[in-house]
């Protein structure tokens, strides 16, 4: 990435198996524009497999009505329990492929790297994340519940994108880049299937 486009759709993804947040917002040089933000919240009650299923075919049909062409993803926080982080890789592995489906460029980025850049302190509790992501956007309206974080997630990489062309390589230094555009043929071929889901 050799910063970002004059105008690029960012999409955030904050995710979580009870509630993954998403905010969308466009980046054109210095200003940012919120464009969508929400949530998917599958109920408690189903099983794991029909909550991903969910959040899967939101994230995918909210890609397709949009087409952004970057997805930022948060990155795993390594907490102390251990199924809520077994839980959380599951549903990012779900974000992720709705990500490469789309055909957008996957960033991740450290939850500490996000915070800072929003909120200039890596260890800022969620109201201030929340606050300065309105100021940012100019936003003064409530954020749907978790789509904060999200649009941090967004605001996080168009701050990164920004930066990209001063860096050697002109890469970003904060996210690990991926997606199918940079998948070579045979890549992509092997993502080819048949057969039923």
């Amino acid at each position: 990435m050799a910063g970002l486009k004059p105008q690029t759709l960012i999409l955030g993804v904050d995710p979580g198996s009870q509630h993954t947040g998403y905010g969308l917002i466009q980046s054109a040089g210095a200003a940012l524009t919120l464009v969508a933000q929400g949530r998917f919240s599958p109920p408690a009650a189903w099983p794991l497999p029909r909550r991903l299923a969910h959040i899967h075919h939101g994230l995918t049909e909210l890609a397709s009505g949009y087409q952004p062409q970057v997805v930022a993803v948060e990155d795993v926080f390594l907490g102390k329990n251990f199924r809520s982080a077994l839980k959380l890789g599951q549903v990012r592995g779900v974000v992720l492929l709705a990500a490469a489906q789309a055909g957008a460029e996957v960033f991740e980025y450290a939850p500490r790297l996000v915070k800072n850049t929003v909120a200039g302190y890596g260890q800022a509790e969620k109201i201030q994340v929340a606050r300065m992501v309105s100021e940012l956007l100019n936003f003064h309206e409530p954020l749907a519940p978790d789509a904060a974080d999200a649009l941090a997630v967004a605001i996080c990489h168009a701050s990164q994108g920004r930066w990209a062309s001063l860096l050697p390589g002109g890469r970003s230094g904060g996210g690990r880049g991926g997606g199918w555009r940079s998948m070579s043929e045979s890549d992509l071929a092997a993502l080819s299937y048949t057969g039923k889901v």
